[in-house]
């Protein structure tokens, strides 16, 4: 069976903003307010946790990696409090995940998100039942760009990885997808835009409604 595994903070939903928000909870509490934009930092939420806390710490300098592990849990915590208050799918996301259901492809997502918030998240926006398959950060021992999470998500979807492509919206879905050797295609309505072209993937894609073409195109029959 062909199959499509989707990344899913960035890709199918836009959780930017309940992912800021979490990591200023953190910056709140060591006094230095909100440091990090929901709008001009979604790029970096969308590379998780700790690229957040780093990247706040490196604007208001004195604390260093050990800060930003004492406060990961703290993320976690708050993030996991306020999961889905302000995500929302991006527009076509489901109506494409059925098109390709509907042509044959067994669907699952690759997520650096941890496995539990992640299944929460999907349960909560109503879209966790369309998939075969959720691998997040830390259901193996290694998390993408490796291309383990990749190749289980798509052995639990029931799909073979050489009939496989992945969709995305960062370099770290371009690195995962070269390293299993199979497509990638990277979106351009995530928060890192237009510059996903500039990572060479076999296919760009401006709307969801243009995925099930690709696919096919990628994966003939």
């Amino acid at each position: 069976m062909r199959s499509v595994i989707f990344d899913l903070d960035g890709t199918l939903a836009d959780t930017s903003r309940d992912l800021v928000a979490a990591a200023n909870v953190c910056f709140r509490g060591l006094g230095l307010g909100d440091v990090l934009d929901p709008v001009r930092d979604a790029s970096t939420a969308m590379r998780g946790g700790r690229a957040m806390l780093r990247l706040g710490f490196e604007r208001t300098g004195g604390h260093g990696a050990d800060e930003v592990d004492r406060q990961y849990p703290i993320l976690l915590e708050a993030y996991g409090a306020n999961l889905s208050g302000e995500s929302f799918l991006f527009p076509g996301a489901m109506e494409a995940v059925g098109a390709l259901r509907g042509a044959g492809f067994a669907v699952g997502i690759c997520t650096n998100k941890p496995e539990a918030l992640a299944e929460r998240l999907m349960r909560d926006l109503g879209a966790r039942e369309a998939f075969a398959s959720l691998v997040g950060a830390d259901t193996l021992p290694v998390r993408k760009p490796d291309p383990a999470p990749l190749i289980e998500a798509v052995r639990r979807a029931g799909g073979r990885l050489e009939r496989s492509l992945l969709v995305g919206d960062t370099v770290t879905d371009r690195e995962t997808a070269r390293a299993a050797g199979v497509p990638s295609v990277l979106v351009t309505f995530g928060p890192t835009g237009q510059a996903v072209r500039d990572l060479a993937p076999e296919a760009v894609i401006d709307r969801f409604d243009e995925l099930a073409a690709v696919a096919e195109a990628l994966l003939p029959l």
